[in-house]
């Protein structure tokens, strides 16, 4: 089970780093009037390093929610490879929010501009910077409220697969772990 805390956690900081990776090069501009970085020199690498640091924090947040899950599930006698491989399908469903979320605030930017450059802070200008700035913030907000219900989805996932296994294993007669 610790192999599996420290592995989320990871993953968190590994998801943010790639995330940001991107969001940093299509708009610093996000990121200078978001963060208050305006004397930052090189805003891609601080970004990076931001979302490292915020997706440590959720990925310690999510990995209890997923770990604690699995030990209830499992009576803390999951293999780690089969908890892996969901963890890995979270990882990914997560990072399918992050890209949706960036195409729903682009989609949202497009549809109705003046609307919004109202409802959002700092939102540049002209429409190229606008559709850039929306993709970062859209991104973001679909990464975080993804991962929550990547976790969630991923929790039912697993307990089905768990006990799916499980009534496998009682028919050959094996032992359930």
């Amino acid at each position: 089970m610790a192999g599996l805390l420290i592995t989320r956690v990871l993953a968190g900081g590994l998801l943010g780093a790639a995330t940001n990776a991107v969001n940093g090069a299509v708009s610093p501009t996000y990121f200078v009037t978001i963060m208050g970085w305006q004397g930052v020199e090189d805003v891609w690498r601080a970004s990076i390093a931001q979302d490292i640091f915020e997706g440590l924090l959720s990925g310690v947040f999510f990995s209890l929610v997923f770990t604690v899950g699995v030990g209830i599930v499992t009576r803390a006698a999951c293999p780690y490879g089969f908890a892996l491989k969901h963890l890995l399908g979270i990882v990914g469903a997560a990072l399918i929010c992050w890209a949706l979320g960036g195409l729903a605030a682009v989609g949202l930017a497009s549809l109705s501009p003046e609307f919004y450059r109202h409802a959002f802070i700092g939102v540049p200008g002209d429409d190229p910077a606008m559709l850039r700035y929306a993709w970062v913030g859209g991104s973001i907000w679909g990464a975080q409220l993804g991962g929550l219900v990547s976790v969630l989805v991923g929790l039912v996932v697993f307990r089905a697969n768990w006990l799916r296994r499980a009534s496998n294993d009682a028919t050959r007669g094996s032992p359930a772990v």
